[in-house]
């Protein structure tokens, strides 16, 4: 798990997401491979159910991807009141500077309805290199 400072939270209806990026590998010139870290925690009353995903990556060159599916490598976790999560994949990026933001789609027990809960927007910049990102 990441050191605490590096970690940025956000909290919804009960639901605190917890996210971290690492630089797991600067290749080539031009090549980066980022690690990040998920952790949802369960701060309601009742149970719920992660569904799945809609994460997007911004680079700095406006290039943009994006992971939309169901599940968690596999796993659509039940958590009860107090349980958590935790989450970590990779994505290899062309640029030093890019932008990871978006949600996870959730279901509380006993209702049909599926809600969205935003991760933290966190910014992925390798150190020691100019950062030159703008949103488009």
């Amino acid at each position: 798990m990441p050191e605490e400072s590096e970690i940025l939270v956000s909290q919804a209806n009960g639901i605190t997401v917890s996210a971290c990026p690492v630089l797991v590998d600067h290749r080539a010139p031009g090549q980066f491979l980022w690690g990040y870290y998920l952790c949802i925690e369960n701060n309601t009353d009742g149970k719920i159910q992660l569904l799945g995903k809609d994460w997007k990556i911004t680079d700095e060159s406006g290039k943009s991807y994006n992971d939309c599916s169901l599940g968690f490598k596999g796993e659509m976790p039940e958590l009860n009141p107090g349980e958590y999560f935790e989450f970590t994949s990779e994505t290899p990026l062309d640029a030093a500077n890019a932008v990871f933001y978006g949600s996870c789609q959730i279901r509380t027990e006993g209702d049909q309805k599926i809600k969205e809960i935003r991760i933290p927007t966190f910014s992925l910049s390798a150190p020691g290199l100019p950062k030159r990102l703008t949103l488009h």
